[in-house]
């Protein structure tokens, strides 16, 4: 993260970050696969959903933010604005704490590989499969998302097609989803319960600091009323229906 931090205060755009946030996560997966020595099949599900999330999550990114490296994105602008004058220090500090994060939250990940026990239980196939769907949820956002700015016509107006018609955020909504199946998966391997911190993190940091507040604060600036419309007939969160 400090080599991608150099690069970032080359190109002046901070949100290069997210990058390889997501991508290291298919670095941690490798690491764990090679070394943990717990059951082979349980190690083989949770390395292979994690490196799927990530890589998934990664190439999405790496098209998205990769498109315009010489145009940073809005939230990391009034990050910019924010800390300035010392933002490039900040933002230093910022992508160590995001390296510091891809630890902190695949401790699951280090304690399922090391689980000896020779079988999988019911709730592990069960978190196993919300995990598995969960993924498929957040690309199926993202790619609706990305399918709608796509189009000339889309210009000045606010995504409500697909998912995005039923929550304002459902690529957040599946992402703590993730988070939520990780805790299952673990609660029957001992000190599993530890995995509960990630669900909690990821979702502090969704309702109270980069997620949600920092995404729609955005969007008022760029759409105005039309997205302080969206915002009274569209849940926040949770995939619902509109008010009328």
């Amino acid at each position: 993260m400090m080599l991608i931090w150099l690069w970032a205060y080359k190109i002046k755009n901070a949100g290069i970050v997210d990058i390889f946030w997501a991508f290291n996560f298919t670095i941690i997966s490798a690491i764990i696969w090679l070394m943990a020595d717990g059951y082979e099949e349980r190690k083989n599900i949770v390395c292979g959903l994690a490196a799927l999330w990530s890589l998934r999550l990664g190439i999405y990114l790496l098209i998205r933010v990769g498109s315009h490296l010489k145009e940073e994105e809005g939230r990391y602008k009034q990050l910019r604005i924010d800390w300035a004058p010392n933002a490039n220090r900040t933002f230093f500090i910022f992508f160590q704490t995001q390296a510091l994060s891809n630890i902190f939250l695949a401790t699951p990940f280090f304690i399922l590989s090391m689980n000896p026990s020779p079988e999988l239980t019911l709730i592990e196939k069960i978190g196993a499969g919300m995990w598995f769907i969960s993924i498929i949820g957040e690309g199926i956002a993202d790619w609706q998302l990305k399918k709608f700015k796509s189009s000339p016509d889309s210009k000045g107006k606010v995504c409500q097609y697909g998912l995005w018609n039923y929550s304002r955020h459902p690529n957040y909504f599946f992402q703590l989803m993730i988070w939520i199946s990780v805790f299952i998966f673990s609660l029957t391997t001992p000190y599993g319960w530890i995995s509960i911190i990630c669900p909690l993190t990821i979702g502090y940091l969704i309702f109270k600091v980069t997620g949600i507040p920092m995404t729609e604060e955005q969007s008022i600036r760029s759409k105005g009323d039309l997205y302080k419309e969206y915002q009274r007939t569209t849940s926040v969160f949770v995939p619902w229906f509109k008010k009328k």
